[in-house]
């Protein structure tokens, strides 16, 4: 047998989409609205038109109590149907549509009434107030049923109360008028009703179009995801409104940027200050993948601007790439200057080998010496110098790729630093840029050459470095330090325009400065100043490189060996044969 299909069952609720519940929940709000308007409205209605109907009827008594010949005539005849108390007071009614007008004398007894029997008789409410001098208005049941009334005192010409006078208008004219008041009031309500109702649909629709008709719950589920992914995803997010204030920042973003939650709401330039960074996010600076520095951290930008006029930032942490590729250029310029190395030291075996086998023993012993030598007194030169270990050892590498792109690097006469750096991997950076954009800029002209110039002032390190380049012109020497900035092709694995960057960064932080100049005979001088950058004398960093570690002893500077070095000592293997 096969299954039964399922039964369905009714599910009573709101409906899902977003449209439908705004419009239900509107016009539900207009409908009780209107209803609680209706009521607050017939509520005071009723009470109204009973003031408005005991207002008319006290009107009347004192209409009618004001007439001189009904208290003459109160005084002079006697009760009776057909009397002239009886005539006026029946005139008096019709004219005013009144339900009845009653004249009593003191003892309360009707001198008329719309019922000539019951003249002669005693009044059936209590007319105490009214004969006591006083003017009533109330809603009471009598003869003739119930009614809104109005009594006042009757006086003669003394003004003596004789009597009183009583007006009742029918109670049901009353009713009958709040009930023909209550379809006009609907008509109002259901009118006002529509129009909200036409206005909800209206909103609804717009609200439609704006959310895409996405349910509540999809809208909920959508900004769960939206918060997931934002605090999930290792790229910053910085989302800006029309004005350019920060109006979101997830937790990659305020690492990136060193900001905490305090820059929502505040503008780009009061949360990070003035400088490419804030350019890149406001959209001053326009492109893709844009590069920016952030206090030591290099990042990538890019700027999606969004239909309601602000804009979304997305930062990419790169300093470890710029890093790895820095790394990987020097790595392959020291792998090109190696591969170099080794055609010279085949060609020198070649040329020893055939010493030897013309049994030119003396002349063989002779080459291999200077061979040696060569390389010993490059690396003792810079040693006798600069005697920070980290130092030596990138200027030794430095002039083995310098020799290999054909350029002379040198060391000034009056370079000596010792072994006292704070920070030596800062100034290994700075050294490093500085040296390989000379490099850059020299190579491939006649007689190139870079001159690197390390001294010690106290505690303050200065550094030179200059070159044969072509130099950089005046109004481009402020330029060349912005983030991003370069004239040189991008290398494979990103963009250029961050080493110099880096240089005033790293001056900055320690409270020094970089600048350019132009260098005597033409080229380029840098020129990078770091305060407190050594040790006091006698001090030396301990064995933690790049910060202040364990304090030990200084070590005695090696005493010069080569009185060469009163000249600016040349590092590639051409100049030094």
């Amino acid at each position: 047998m096969s299954p039964s299909p399922p039964v369905r069952r009714l599910r009573l609720g709101l409906p899902r989409r977003m449209f439908s519940q705004l419009l239900l929940m509107q016009v539900a709000v207009a409908a009780g609205v209107a209803v609680l308007a209706t009521g607050l409205f017939l509520a005071p209605l009723s009470h109204l038109l009973d003031d408005q109907a005991m207002r008319q009827a006290l009107a009347i008594a004192q209409t009618t109590a004001a007439q001189p010949q009904i208290a003459e005539d109160l005084q002079s005849t006697r009760p009776s149907p057909d009397g002239p108390v009886q005539a006026q007071a029946e005139r008096i009614r019709k004219a005013s549509r009144a339900e009845y007008v009653v004249v009593m004398d003191m003892r309360k007894v009707r001198w008329s009434h719309r019922d000539p029997s019951q003249i002669g008789k005693v009044v059936s409410t209590d007319p105490t107030e009214a004969l006591a001098g006083n003017e009533v208005m109330e809603i009471d049941s009598g003869t003739l049923g119930r009614s809104a009334r109005g009594k006042v005192p009757l006086r003669d010409e003394d003004d003596r109360i004789i009597g009183a006078v009583s007006v009742g208008i029918e109670y049901d004219s009353v009713r009958s008028r709040l009930i023909h008041a209550i379809p006009e009031l609907f008509a109002y309500a259901g009118a006002a009703l529509a129009i909200g109702a036409l206005a909800a649909y209206l909103i609804s629709r717009r609200v439609q179009r704006q959310t895409r008709d996405l349910a509540f719950s999809d809208i909920s589920a959508l900004l769960d995801e939206r918060e997931a992914m934002l605090h999930g995803i290792r790229e910053g997010v910085v989302a800006l409104d029309r004005g350019g204030r920060v109006r979101l920042l997830n937790d990659e973003a305020r690492r990136l940027l060193g900001i905490g939650d305090e820059a929502v709401g505040q503008s780009l330039d009061t949360a990070l200050g003035d400088g490419r960074t804030t350019d890149v996010l406001a959209g001053r600076v326009t492109g893709t993948d844009l590069l920016t520095v952030r206090g030591q951290r290099v990042l990538v930008a890019n700027r999606m601007p969004t239909d309601d006029g602000g804009a979304v930032a997305t930062l990419r942490d790169r300093t470890e790439l710029e890093q790895l590729g820095r790394e990987l250029d020097s790595t392959r310029g020291l792998i090109d200057a190696l591969r170099a190395q080794d055609h010279e030291h085949a060609n020198r075996m070649h040329t020893l080998l055939g010493l030897l086998e013309l049994e030119m023993y003396e002349d063989a012993v002779e080459f291999v010496g200077e061979v040696v030598g060569d390389h010993r007194t490059t690396a003792e030169q810079v040693t006798e110098k600069i005697h920070d270990p980290l130092l030596a050892a990138l200027l030794v590498g430095k002039a083995t790729v310098a020799a290999e792109r054909g350029v002379a690097l040198w060391i000034a006469d009056r370079t000596l630093l010792p072994n006292r750096l704070i920070d030596p991997r800062g100034l290994v950076t700075i050294v490093g840029n500085l040296v390989d954009n000379a490099l850059d800029a020299v190579a491939g002209t006649p007689h190139a050459r870079v001159e690197v110039e390390l001294r010690a002032e106290g505690r303050t390190a200065v550094l030179r470095v200059r070159d044969t380049g072509p130099g950089i012109p005046a109004e481009r020497r402020e330029l060349i330090f912005t983030d991003g900035w370069s004239t040189k092709e991008p290398p494979a694995y990103g963009k250029r325009g961050i080493g110099l960057s880096l240089v005033r960064r790293l001056a900055e932080r320690q409270g020094g400065s970089a600048r350019v100049g132009e260098a005597e005979g033409g080229g380029a001088e840098f020129t990078v100043v770091l305060p407190e950058a050594l040790e006091e004398a006698g001090l030396t960093p301990g064995p933690a490189a790049g910060g202040r570690g364990v304090l030990a002893p200084m070590r005695e500077a090696p005493a010069p060996r080569t009185p060469t070095l009163d000249t600016p000592v040349p590092f590639s293997e051409e100049e030094s044969r």
